[in-house]
């Protein structure tokens, strides 16, 4: 009997250490899909990516989640303001406007063009520049911020909520990685504003010619001449956030990204990834 069961356990122990050394095979249903082997890492609180033709997504995470916009919340005070002024229209800079102000000094009582105010806000993130439109919009910052929100609601930005123009950080502030692609989607249709976000400089000057003002862009992306915009974005709540348009073989791809982790080195990895994705015969 003792001899059976020695033999037993023998075949039992055998047969343990044989399955030990067989390859896992996971079950058909948990399998990757195609071409996920190559899917980068996305090292940002929030992302959305997609091909604005055919509507295909590429990337996200977190892709609704409400979290602070920073200035690219700017995107929709560029496009309240156009919607509801001529470009030439002049804009006498209000003392009660200038609170933030930029590197570069806009001064009470300056006049300049909206067009030129509009860009020191698109492309050098100027904050004194965005309150100074809001206030000529809106009559002060608070009416120019129900119209925001207003707008907001019309393109259908569920999970959106502004509390000021310029995109300071504030409880009630807030958006998502896909409601902002969808803003940015509907601005870039607006010749004017397309124009503005891939200028990389550009010199304004005050209505009487008193002062001129060079401007310079905070996107570092539009050194790549595939690169067609968007906007950058900083507080200490939202950290880097950045919105990326790229323009090639006929695709345009838009990239949203809140508080991304080396953005400039990242961004363009993931917009590369994207038009690998949309070649003929890649999944």
């Amino acid at each position: 009997m003792e001899r059976r069961l020695q033999g037993r356990s023998l075949l039992v122990a055998t047969f343990l250490m044989a399955i030990t050394f067989l390859p896992c095979v996971a079950p058909a249903e948990e399998a990757e899909p195609p071409g996920s082997q190559n899917r980068p890492v996305i090292k940002a609180s929030a992302l959305y990516m997609v091909e604005l033709k055919s509507g295909r997504v590429l990337l996200e995470k977190n892709s609704t989640r409400r979290l602070p916009p920073a200035s690219l919340t700017k995107i929709m005070t560029a496009l309240v303001a156009l919607e509801s002024a001529p470009l030439q229209e002049v804009v006498k800079i209000p003392a009660r406007a200038i609170v933030h102000h930029s590197s570069y000094k806009f001064r009470p009582g300056e006049q300049f063009l909206l067009r030129d105010l509009l860009t020191a806000m698109l492309v050098a993130s100027a904050n004194d520049a965005c309150e100074a439109v809001a206030w000529h919009i809106g009559g002060d910052d608070k009416k120019f911020v129900t119209m925001m929100n207003e707008r907001a609601r019309v393109l259908g930005l569920t999970n959106t909520h502004f509390a000021n123009p310029c995109g300071f950080d504030a409880p009630d502030h807030y958006s998502t990685a896909v409601d902002l692609a969808l803003l940015t989607e509907q601005a870039l249709q607006v010749p004017a504003i397309s124009m503005m976000v891939r200028t990389v400089t550009r010199d304004i000057a005050a209505v009487d010619g008193t002062r001129q003002i060079v401007l310079r862009s905070t996107n570092e992306l539009l050194l790549d001449p595939d690169v067609t915009g968007v906007k950058t974005g900083y507080t200490s709540k939202a950290g880097r956030c950045l919105i990326a348009s790229m323009f090639k073989d006929g695709q345009q791809l838009l990239l949203v990204g809140l508080n991304v982790i080396d953005r400039w080195e990242q961004a363009p990895r993931l917009l590369r990834y994207g038009q690998t994705v949309l070649r003929p015969g890649q999944e």
